[in-house]
Parts: structure tokens; sequence; C-alpha cells
């Protein structure tokens, strides 16, 4: 599949107002600053889509981008574990992630982005045994490959998949940068939305 068109549709700031366009959507998931924004406009191939940003934290929202005239939605979720804000900011985006998970009637997959470069955060593991609680479908993402050798790269993809408790080829490597990894992303979507319609 291709990615030949994306629109921004619009942005939820409580999970009890989340949307149904009668679609199967995406979630993009990971901790504040892991390359989200930048995930997405590489994706779609605009680099303006989402706002990306250097201060962790900047997605405070839900936000749905539609895919090619309605195959698919991606859904931009807050980035979670960013120490700068105030318990109450925090807790009202815990409560956004896991309103929408739960509350999403077209949701297929979670796609949970980590920095290729670090082990995956208590955090990260939280929502990893959080979507294996709730049977939730979702895909690890290795984002930031060009800032490693390839070798060190395999090398953390063990180191990965061992902290989430996956197999090595469960980890997909990305990088905006580097322009890699889509092929395999696309290819994923597409076998999700062939699912979906069965």
């Amino acid at each position: 599949m291709e990615i030949k068109q994306c629109r921004f549709v619009t942005s939820v700031a409580d999970s009890k107002n989340i949307k149904d366009y009668g679609m199967p959507e995406i979630a993009i998931a990971g901790k504040s600053n892991v390359g989200k924004s930048s995930f997405i406009n590489y994706m779609v191939n605009n680099y303006g889509m989402a706002k990306t940003s250097s201060t962790p934290g900047k997605t405070r929202l839900l936000n749905y981008f539609e895919i090619n005239k309605g195959q698919f939605m991606f859904v931009d979720l807050p980035g979670y574990g960013f120490a700068k804000v105030s318990g109450e900011v925090k807790d009202s985006w815990d409560d956004m992630i896991g309103g929408y998970l739960l509350g999403s009637k077209r949701l297929i997959n979670v796609f949970l982005l980590v920095d290729v470069r670090h082990e995956p955060t208590s955090l990260d593991k939280q929502m990893v045994a959080y979507m294996h609680h709730y049977q939730i479908p979702f895909t690890v993402i290795a984002t930031k490959c060009d800032k490693l050798s390839r070798q060190a790269c395999m090398k953390q993809r063990s180191v990965i998949a061992s902290a989430l408790c996956l197999g090595n080829e469960n980890v997909i490597f990305v990088s905006s940068q580097a322009k890699s990894g889509k092929e395999e992303i696309l290819n994923r979507i597409n076998n999700l939305l062939d699912i979906y319609k069965q």
C-alpha cells in the first residue's frame, strides 16, 4: 500500500469525546519525545502535518489524521512519562490514553514507539502490560535508528524485545531522518487492514 493523502481532522481534549468516523484506527503511542510526530510526518510524506517540537510533552490532545480519503485513521496519543508537567496534567493524559484505548470502537492496532538507543522504560513496560491485559493488539516500532550503527541497532533490538517480552522479529526499525523502515510499516498496515475487512 501507499499513503497518498493525509488530512488532519480534529483534536480531542477529553476521552469522553472520542470520535467514531467509521474507519479503522491505528493509534500512535509512546513516551514524550520518542518521535511520534516525526513518525507520522514521515509515514504520510508531509513534514508539516503533525507538529513536532523539541519540547517533550507537546501533544496534549488526541489528534485524528484521516489517511487516503477514509482508508484508515492515525490517532496520535499524548506522550506519557514527561516529568515537567503537573500531576493533574499527567493524570488527564493518562485518563485520555486509557479512555481512548478502551473506548474506541475502531482501534485495530497500537503502534508503540520506543527510542532504539534506550532500554524501554517502566512506563513502556506498563503500556505493554496494559495492552496485553485488555487484549489490545500492538506493534513495537523502534525510532531514531539513524543514531546508531546497524550492528548497534541489532543489539538494541534484542534488548528492547527482551525488556518487553517479545520476539526480536516483533520490533520494527524506523528512521524518519534516514528515510528507512517505511516499507515494512506500510506492509504491516496493509495486513492489519486486510484482517479488519475479514
